[in-house]
């Protein structure tokens, strides 16, 4: 009955929450996310999930270059899934690395890693604050 449901919009909001609440960390101590862009609009629905934003302003975040250098989050450093052909299993141990690797080249304090597998077939969430 909800395309946005669908995609797993509910799936990555509860995910963030429980990572957030897992770790005591929030959206605005993140400093780089390498998120699941398996699709253009799924970048808009993550921001959203992961509280970096209202329902509905996922938009805005790029129109402010908010989520780029020099804004509140650097999202996607690596050029995330589709600028690699989104090669299957081998995305979160690529992603991973990135927020490491970024973490101790810019001496930041936390990133975050997101995987949704299997949208809209029944899916699954994997957040990790690194």
């Amino acid at each position: 009955h909800s395309m946005i449901k669908m995609v797993g919009a509910d799936m990555t909001a509860a995910a963030a929450r429980e990572v957030y609440d897992e770790s005591g960390v929030g959206p605005d101590d993140i400093d780089v996310i390498e998120l699941h862009d398996c699709f253009t609009s799924n970048e808009i629905i993550t921001y959203e999930g992961l509280g970096l934003c209202k329902v509905g302003e996922g938009g805005r975040l790029l129109d402010e270059d908010r989520t780029t250098y020099g804004g509140d989050w650097v999202v996607n450093p690596s050029g995330g899934l589709l600028s690699k052909g989104h090669p299957l299993g081998a995305t979160g141990a690529i992603r991973s690395a990135t927020v490491v690797h970024a973490l101790q080249r810019k001496n930041l304090k936390y990133g975050m890693v997101t995987m949704c597998v299997g949208m809209g077939q029944g899916a699954a969430g994997i957040f990790e604050v690194l």
